[in-house]
């Protein structure tokens, strides 16, 4: 069974930063594309930034120029620094990833459970 785990969630104060990481198991071949979405309460989700194994980024307009995303394809995971943490970036915060299986070569798109960002005083 393939799976993403997601930690670094948690309460943070208006102007600090997080780090998220997120890991992969189970019988996987390669992962493709990795990405951070989020999803704010009465909001839909939305792409936060993606980064392909090659190391390609893309970012939300809205995280730009304070955010990095970066990933270790030997270790199977990717993570997401965000400084300058604003009220407007609380959100539950989701994994994703294009995983091809072991065997099977099969592509399979794959979320994490989600972890709660909380920007407040």
């Amino acid at each position: 069974q393939v799976q993403l785990v997601e930690s670094g969630g948690g309460l943070v104060q208006p102007g600090g930063s997080l780090r998220l990481s997120c890991a992969a198991s189970g019988s996987i071949s390669r992962i493709n594309v990795m990405g951070w979405y989020r999803q704010a309460p009465g909001k839909q989700r939305e792409t936060v930034a993606t980064i392909t194994s090659g190391g390609s980024t893309n970012y939300a307009d809205s995280v730009k120029g304070r955010s990095t995303i970066s990933r270790d394809n030997a270790k199977k995971t990717v993570w997401l620094q965000v400084n300058s943490l604003k009220p407007e970036d609380t959100a539950v915060y989701y994994c994703n990833a294009d995983i091809v299986l072991a065997f099977s070569y099969r592509s399979l798109e794959v979320w994490g459970q989600g972890t709660l960002v909380t920007v407040s005083s």
